[in-house]
Formats: structure tokens, sequence, C-alpha cells
């Protein structure tokens, strides 16, 4: 199939697209190219989500039911388990986890294995896509060599490779995958040509074309770093204020008056979700294959990593003014969610803070409207039911993680005997005497 004939199915809207991954990037992105216009098969390993598309039913929050419902309904949009129907799809988007391995090094299995799926199934001028973050170099290092060689097609003559890196931010009101701008690199310029309008006739964000896959996987690396080294700024900044008395919420809402040279970030009890925790890590260890050392990112990232360890501590602190030791105290968590006012707890570093409070000794219970059971380390843990007076009193502190919209800040003002605030999300009742903030 030749590029011209490519481009004429992507007018007509006749293009096949598939989503190897149905999750919080995967299926957001198959609902938005289904609404273009484009019929669409989501594949995933997990039998009990592609049921439950199929059935019309959403699991993800930046997904509107009604639409999704609509899509399945009118044929637009399946999923199956099945990875032979790839031989259909004309464009396949590969959104799968990148998480670290237990020595804090890229684990890219799902990639791989979700590449050995796909290659032996491809379609002569299909186009594939990456979409998960990782580190320069994976799609031409990595990816590529798994196709050519599952295909027996040669990339850029049998079928087109490259690099899109996911925007998703869940919880946000204003920027979803639809509006949200694209950047894409891939390997040649006719590929880059016709995957850049794949993703021009699916969203209203824009898209960016880059020179490389390269550069798409770095500007991405790029930009969940930044958001570290400057939360890891703050962070420091926080412990800082501490020690010298001073509010550092204050500090930073007079700062953020600067019309010019300042970006407001926020301290909190480390960092969570599936990107700015792991991106610089990924970036460090490749970088070492350079030679070359991270020492800024570093030094953030081991900020923000101590962040848990240095919450449980101020814990202690204050349940020790009160002449309390954490040993066998009771603490109520507020929020195990990694942000507000979503379901998503990986990484979550309200988890490590509870880790680290039970290593002390400290009994500790929690609840969270959006999340009301997780699992961590192989052990289950369940929210309470309802925030009640008698909960907030019975505990000897009342621990911030997260700052939920719908949790009554002011009941629990009015009923615990200590507060620690990570998340400022008390502001509206603070200063009083049992709250203190990071």
């Amino acid at each position: 199939m030749n590029s011209e004939t490519i481009k004429q199915k992507i007018s007509a809207h006749t293009l096949v697209c598939g989503t190897i991954g149905l999750g919080y990037v995967g299926l957001p992105l198959a609902v938005e190219k289904a609404k273009a216009g484009f019929r669409t098969i989501g594949f995933d390993v997990q039998a009990e989500k592609v049921d439950m598309v199929n059935r019309g039913e959403n699991y993800i929050g930046d997904v509107v039911q009604e639409d999704l419902t609509a899509l399945v309904e009118c044929g637009m949009l399946e999923a199956t388990t099945d990875f032979s129907r790839v031989t259909e799809c004309d464009f396949v988007a590969i959104c799968v986890p990148t998480p670290l391995d237990a020595h804090q090094q890229p684990d890219t299995s799902y990639m791989e294995i979700s590449a050995c799926e796909v290659a032996p199934y491809l379609k002569e001028g299909a186009m594939v896509v990456l979409e998960s973050t990782t580190y320069p170099g994976t799609t031409e290092e990595l990816i590529k060599p798994i196709l050519e060689a599952g295909s027996s097609m040669k990339c850029g003559e049998g079928f087109y490779l490259g690099f899109s890196p996911e925007r998703v931010d869940p919880g946000n009101l204003i920027y979803k995958t639809k509006n949200t701008p694209k950047v894409v690199g891939a390997i040649g310029e006719e590929a880059l040509d016709l995957i850049a309008s794949v993703y021009e006739a699916v969203l209203e964000g824009g898209v960016t074309r880059v020179s490389s896959p390269a550069v798409a996987e770095m500007e991405k690396i790029l930009e969940n770093t930044y958001r570290n080294v400057n939360i890891g700024l703050v962070n420091e900044m926080a412990m800082l204020c501490d020690r010298m008395g001073i509010d550092v919420w204050e500090v930073i809402d007079a700062a953020k008056t600067k019309p010019y040279g300042f970006t407001a970030f926020y301290p909190g009890p480390g960092l969570g979700g599936h990107c700015i925790p792991l991106d610089p890590y990924y970036l460090s260890w490749k970088a070492r294959e350079y030679g070359f050392h991270t020492s800024m990112i570093e030094a953030s990232m081991t900020v923000n990593d101590g962040m848990p360890e240095w919450v449980a501590s101020r814990v202690a602190r204050i349940l020790n003014r009160e002449g309390k030791a954490v040993k066998d105290s009771r603490v109520l968590v507020l929020g195990v969610a990694y942000k507000q006012d979503i379901d998503d707890y990986r990484e979550s570093p309200a988890l490590r803070v509870i880790e680290r409070l039970e290593v002390r000794g400290a009994r500790v219970s929690y609840f969270d409207p959006w999340v009301p059971r997780y699992c961590y380390k192989g052990t289950e843990n369940h929210s309470l039911p309802h925030l009640t007076a008698e909960a907030i009193a019975s505990a000897d502190i009342v621990l911030v993680t997260c700052a939920h919209t719908n949790v009554d800040y002011a009941l629990v003002q009015r009923h615990a005997k200590a507060i620690l605030d990570t998340k400022n999300a008390m502001k509206d009742v603070f200063p009083c005497d049992n709250i203190e903030v990071l």
C-alpha cells in the first residue's frame, strides 16, 4: 500500500485503528479515534477489561460513559484479547505500562511483549506508533528489530514506525486526550507525514512533528523531569522553611505574584503517578550508557524519594510534642490517591508514608472517597466507609496526604486532636492551633 492510498483512507475515514493496552492511556485514545469516525479495535490481555468495553461499561475516569456506550453499540469500537485481529488494522498504537524493576531500571517487558504479539499480524503498509513513555532510543533500538523480525518486513518499506508520547493527566478538567497537543517523531519523512496525519484527523490540540523518534522520546522525558526537579526544589524549600519556622505555602503564594520568570510548584509527601516518579530513572539509566552523570536530576530524585520518611518523622515530632509515642498511636490518613479527585493510587507517596508509620508501630486507618480499597505489597486495605466526627476524634493525629475536594475539612478541623496537612488542603480553615502544614 503506497502513502497516497493510506492518505485517501485517512481522508475517507476508512482507516482501521488498533490500540494495544486499554488502560488510562489506551482506552481514552481508542474512544477518540472511534469518535472521529475510524473503526477502532482495542487489544488487551486482561479479559475483564475487554468484556467491560464490549458491554459499554467504562472504568476510566477521563472517558465519558455515554460516549463509550454509544460507540460500542454502533460498532465503531470493540475490544478483544485476540491479537491475530491486528491484521485488520492500518494503524496500531502501543499504550502499555513502562514501570521500573526492583533495581530502579527500565522494565521494557510490556513493550517487547506487545511488539512480539503485533509483529506476525502486521499488514503491509501498517503504521505502528509507540506511545508508552520510555528512554530515548527505544523505538529504533528495541521495537524496530522486533517488528522487522516478526513481520519479515523492513521498516519504511513494509510498515511505518514512529513514537508519539502520551500526555494523559488524569483528572484534568481542561486538557483531555482530545485537546492536548501531540508530538510525533518517526523513522523517515513518509512515516512522519502519515502518522501525524492520523493524529491530526483525530485530535484537536495540534501536532508538532519532530525529526526522529528519539527526539520525541527525549521530549517526553524532559517534560516530566522538569516537573520532578522543580518539585524536588520546592520540597527541599519546605524542609528548610519548617526548620526556620516559615510557612512555605505563603512563600510560594508571594513568589507566584511575579509575572515572569517563576512557575509555582508545590511540596507534598512525595511523588506519585505513572510518569513523574519513574521517567527521571529512565533518563539517568540511559545517560550512563554515554558516561554522563545526571547530577541535578538525581539530586531531585533523592529529595522526592525521601519525602515519605520525612513526613513520617514530622508526624512523630507532633505526637511527641503531645506526649505520645508513634508506637500504638492512632493515625488517620486522608487520601491515598496520588493526586486529588482521581481513583488512581499508582506510586502514591501516601502508601509509602503509611508503610513508614506502620514500621514505627503506628496503627493506621485511612479514608479516601475515591479509593475504597487498595493493595500494596500484597496486602489489601479498605477505607473507612464514612468520615465521621467519631473517627476523627479517636485518632491521635490526622494526616492529609491528598487534597480531595469532596472531604469535609471543616469537620476534620473541629474534631481532630492534631493535624499535619501535607497538601495545604485545609487552607480555608488554617491557621488553627491543631493544624500544621508541610
